[in-house]
Parts: structure tokens; C-alpha cells; sequence
């Protein structure tokens, strides 16, 4: 992979794929974790004599700009950060106009261009719009991992176009993602949680063989219990993924772990009656929201001695505080490993789940890629990342 080592950059103008998808209510930026990851990149270019040019998807608009999508919020928060001014361009990012306010940069200048999506052709991946984003910069730089698993024009379509290189986070994250596949060391224990095994299916089937011990929570465990002729209420679980979860059972039943109890409510809602039943004897009516008691306890003990850990998606519903316990649980337990294991949170609600549980300060590496993180443990090669051999 190509690095800032690799790449010369003083005195020129850079363009720097970034990811702000930050969450925005009212104008207002809600978190800006995106933002501070990038500043070590921006820094160490700046510091270097460049002058950057950043952009950045937000959100889906669906028929070119939109308000609500607009990265202007993000300018601010930038500029905060990074202690220095940020220009922000509210033209469209391919346009002429855009290209005549970069040009007028000086070096140690920031601008961030107006949201890539706001172009038509930008999830197409459209040759024209990537040659009209590479007139930007002279140098371009992809920093954004959780856009790296995608083919689009501001990530892997400029990349042809420019001498490039991965930013630190991109390259922090590509090479903490690979440990866990790199002569891991173990004991390795892996946790996946979430509501759908047909999400993470993929990844369940990449490390199964790889792993000592695979913990499975959240609504996914429910298709395995059902799976075994269990009794699970109400729960959320997949029906067509049943056969797939008796296969995986038979093939890896020593290396699975599924909940032997759940906290079972009468009702989707925060304060909904509730009751620890057998994970296999949810009544009807019931749905499990939670791990139980001797779940949590099991599953401590399986963490207990790891040198590996993968943690990806919540044991419950943790954005109900009646239904969190499971999760900060595992995520205290995790934590507690310590620097002798090498632990990574997996992104997604993963993120959330461990910043909430007050434990985000005690784990090795924190992904900021949901969707591209889980793509790199599916086995798949991510277009972004081979754009920047």
C-alpha cells in the first residue's frame, strides 16, 4: 500500500478523500469522532507545505443537493478541530467554479468541497466525474476507510487519475484489521452480535475456521435457537437462515457459543414487563431484548485468557438502558484483557455500544468503517484499498 512516506506533497495542492458522514440534527453536528480521526492526516500535510482541498459524502441524497445533506455544518466543526480556517465550497464538487476556488489555495490553505454525492455520477463510479475530481489537486490522498469499500468516483476513480496515497487512518485501520487475520494470537475469540445472521453471514463463515471461540448475541441468536427447535417467542430471527444455522452448528458446535438465557420483554419498548427466561423457552407473546445473567457470565469466562479479540455488534437492544446490561458487560469484560490482548471493536453499533459502556479508552482499536471492516473480514478485497497499491 501506498503511503504518505511514499508521496510527494509539499507545496502542492491535495486532494483528500475523507469521511465526515457524521450525524447532523438541526444544523448541529452530534458526533465528531469522523472529524478528529482524520486531523493526524491533515496535520502531517500540512506540516508537510500542502495546501488541501477535502472531500466527503454525507448521507443519501437521491436527486442532487439537498439541504439536509449539506456538509456546511461539518466546516465548523473542522475548523475547531484543526485550528486553523476552513474555506467551505457550495458548489457542486466536479464544477468549474469549485476548480477556480482551489486553484486559489496557499499552501497550509483547507477548503472542504460540498457533499460528492450532491454529483449524479458520483456512486457510478463515472469517468468523466472522476477526471473532472482529479483536476482538484495535484496529489490525492484516500483516507476515508469507511468509503473504501466502495467503487465510486471519489475514491477509487480519482485514484487512477493522481500520484495517491492512503492516509494514516486508512493505513492504521487496513493494518489493524489484517491482525486479526495475520497468525492472530490466541486463544481468539470472536463476538457477533447484531439482529440478522444474513448480515454478517459472511463474516461468520471467514473466521469460524480461524477462531477458538465465536460468542453469538442479539437478535441473530434467535435463528440459531430456532434452528435447534428451540422456543423463542416473538423474537426477531430469519426463517430462510435456519438451515444455514443447523449447518454451522453441526460443523463448528464446539467453537459456537449461543445465550442459555435471554431477558425476555412483553414488548418492544424501553419500559416494557420483563423476565429471565431460558434462551431455548421464550413464552409467546415474549421477545428476548437482552442476554441473561448466565449468559453474561458464560461468555465473560469464554473471554476470560483471550490474546484476540473481534467484537462486532451489540448483545440487546443497549439503546434501551433496560436492555444494555449485556452489553457493557462484555464490553467491561473485553476492556478488563488489558494491553496483553489485542482487542478491536468492529464499528457500527459496535462504536457506539463501547463508547456508551464508558470502555472506549481500554481497547486496542476502535474501526471507523461498518461496512468496510466487515467486508476486509469477509475476505473481500476492498476497492479503495487496491486502488492504493
Amino acid at each position: 500500500m501506498q503511503t504518505l512516506d511514499q508521496l510527494e506533497f509539499q507545496n502542492k495542492r491535495v486532494l483528500v478523500r475523507v469521511d465526515y458522514n457524521v450525524p447532523v440534527q438541526g444544523g448541529v453536528v452530534q458526533d465528531d469522532t469522523r472529524v478528529t480521526a482524520s486531523l493526524p492526516t491533515l496535520r502531517r500535510l500540512l506540516d508537510g507545505g500542502a495546501s488541501l482541498v477535502l472531500m466527503s459524502h454525507f448521507g443519501r441524497p437521491k436527486s442532487g443537493p439537498e439541504e439536509k445533506y449539506s456538509l456546511r455544518p461539518v466546516a465548523a466543526v473542522l475548523e475547531g478541530a484543526l485550528g486553523r480556517s476552513v474555506r467551505f465550497i457550495p458548489s457542486l464538487p466536479g464544477s468549474d467554479e469549485t476548480l477556480a476556488a482551489v486553484q486559489a489555495l496557499e499552501p497550509g490553505e483547507v477548503a472542504l468541497l460540498e457533499n460528492v454525492r450532491f454529483e449524479p455520477g458520483e456512486e457510478k463510479n463515472d469517468p468523466e466525474l472522476a477526471a473532472r475530481f482529479a483536476r482538484l489537486g495535484e496529489a490525492f490522498v484516500l483516507d476515508a476507510f469507511g468509503s473504501a469499500h466502495r467503487a465510486h468516483a471519489s475514491v477509487s476513480g480519482v485514484a487512477a487519475r493522481l500520484p495517491h496515497a492512503a492516509g494514516l487512518l486508512l493505513q492504521r485501520e487496513f493494518e489493524a484489521l489484517s491482525r486479526l487475520f495475520e497468525h492472530p494470537e490466541r486463544p481468539y475469540v470472536v463476538i457477533i452480535g447484531g439482529a440478522k445472521v444474513s448480515d454478517k453471514i459472511k463474516v461468520i463463515e471467514n473466521l469460524l475456521p480461524r477462531v477458538d471461540r465465536m460468542l453469538i448475541g442479539g437478535g441473530m441468536a434467535y435463528t440459531f435457537i430456532k434452528s435447534q427447535g428451540g422456543q423463542i417467542g416473538d423474537s426477531i430471527h430469519e426463517d430462510d437462515q435456519l438451515e444455514l444455522a443447523r449447518r454451522l452448528l453441526a460443523e463448528y458446535g464446539d467453537r459456537l457459543l449461543l445465550p442459555v438465557d435471554v431477558i425476555a420483554a412483553d414488548r418492544f419498548a424501553e419500559d416494557a414487563q420483563t423476565q429471565v427466561v431460558p434462551a431455548d423457552e421464550i413464552p409467546d407473546g415474549w421477545q428476548g431484548l437482552d442476554a441473561g445473567p448466565q449468559t453474561v457470565q458464560a461468555y465473560t469466562e469464554a473471554l476470560r485468557g483471550a490474546r484476540t479479540v473481534f467484537w462486532n455488534g451489540p448483545l440487546g437492544v443497549f439503546e434501551f438502558p433496560a436492555f444494555a446490561g449485556g452489553t457493557n458487560a462484555i464490553a467491561r469484560a473485553v476492556a478488563e484483557l488489558g494491553e496483553e490482548a489485542y482487542t478491536v471493536i468492529g464499528g457500527g453499533d459496535s462504536v457506539s455500544a463501547i463508547h456508551q459502556s464508558g470502555q472506549a479508552e481500554r481497547v486496542s482499536h476502535i474501526s471507523t468503517g461498518g461496512g468496510a471492516s466487515l467486508e476486509l473480514l469477509e475476505g473481500r478485497e476492498l476497492p479503495g484499498v487496491e486502488a492504493m497499491r
